[in-house]
């Protein structure tokens, strides 16, 4: 009498398997759906917490903008007095020099007063200047077309959020548009038009290939 000899795979080609492998391969899918929720769960809360820094950013970011606002206009007004001063200067100075009139460095102190004048005021311009290059200015970007969604992202906030733009309908063709506030520089750009990274027409590009991108100049 021969005797049989049983493989594991004769022992399962029924297709019927042990009780607790078959728990063991329900308990690894859960670990599985366990492990993939944990991981949705920290990139939704990364993801929560960055747009709630990019707000933060946004409200500083407006608030440093009314200070700059305010500063300039402190300026300007301080030119003006300084420029009725110096008009003032200039009319003393046209009367001639009077008999006696004391010198400052071998310049009678009227001719200093008005030199001095002078130099406060070109530092008043070139401060105000200043204030207007580092202030940030409403630039308005759009992308013609059709489309669903639309979104510019760019090196203005280091290719992280970008903004949305809205739909103008305007007959055959659909226009979109946002309005940012950017300070004066040169910034590279790239639309992604229903999830799909495109150039605009309508802007120059820099760059080859998978780097090229459009080119905004804000002046």
């Amino acid at each position: 009498m021969q005797s049989k000899n049983y493989s594991k795979d004769d022992k399962y080609a029924s297709g019927s398997f042990p009780e607790d492998v078959s728990e063991q391969l329900v308990d690894s899918d859960q670990l599985n759906s366990l492990i993939a929720d944990a991981e949705r769960a920290k990139l939704l809360k990364k993801l929560s917490e960055a747009n709630q820094y990019n707000r933060y950013l946004k409200r500083q970011l407006l608030v440093r903008e009314d200070a700059f606002a305010q500063f300039k206009s402190e300026l300007a007004v301080t030119e003006l007095e300084i420029q009725a001063l110096l008009n003032m200067a200039k009319e003393i100075a046209s009367y001639g020099i009077p008999a006696g009139s004391r010198k400052v460095n071998g310049k009678y102190i009227q001719s200093l007063l008005l030199l001095q004048l002078q130099g406060i005021q070109e530092k008043l311009k070139k401060q105000i200047k200043d204030v207007e290059l580092a202030q940030s200015k409403e630039v308005t970007l759009f992308w013609s077309g059709m489309a669903e969604s639309v979104q510019v992202m760019g090196s203005f906030d280091g290719w992280s959020h970008g903004e949305y733009l809205s739909a103008e309908y305007t007959g055959s063709y659909t226009r979109f548009s946002t309005s940012i506030m950017l300070r004066p520089g040169r910034y590279e750009i790239k639309f992604l038009v229903d999830g799909e990274w495109l150039l605009s027409p309508e802007y120059p590009t820099v760059g080859e290939g998978l780097m090229e991108n459009n080119l905004l100049v804000v002046t």
